[in-house]
């Protein structure tokens, strides 16, 4: 979103929310069940997670809940879109899908509860145990 202006093109839209920094917006109405997007990952090991939680980039990977599948390997994932910057509730309004196929592991975000245009896409983090002390969650 511009200034004022929206980008009627996209679903979803980028923009800053006190207290939270950037979140993710509707651009259109969803309904249960609907997508709001999907976005290719990129799955690291233990060895390269160690090296993320040093940097920035901690704060937006994504764990993926158990049960994995037993050739999965990864310890994280990347997730490639604006998945990435959906913002934490404990009552969220939207999941983490996670698909393989054989161009990886695809991660969609989709809608639990009617959401409006306007109104902020949450999901619930699956890592929020892993998070330091300084860093508080506002719903």
């Amino acid at each position: 979103m511009t200034g004022a202006i929206g980008d009627r093109r996209n679903p979803v839209y980028v923009r800053n929310v006190p207290q939270k920094g950037r979140g993710v917006f509707a651009n259109i109405p969803f309904k249960v069940g609907d997508v709001i997007e999907r976005a290719p990952t990129w799955g690291f090991n233990s060895s390269d997670e160690k090296l993320l939680e040093r940097t920035g980039l901690f704060e937006y990977y994504f764990v993926r809940p158990v049960p994995k599948s037993i050739n999965d390997r990864c310890s994280g994932y990347v997730v490639f879109g604006l998945i990435s910057v959906v913002n934490h509730s404990s009552s969220p309004n939207s999941q983490i899908v996670w698909i393989d196929e054989d161009t990886g592991a695809w991660a969609s975000i989709v809608a639990l509860k009617e959401i409006r245009v306007g109104e902020e896409i949450t999901h619930r983090y699956a890592n929020i145990s892993d998070y330091p002390d300084t860093i508080t969650f506002v719903e």
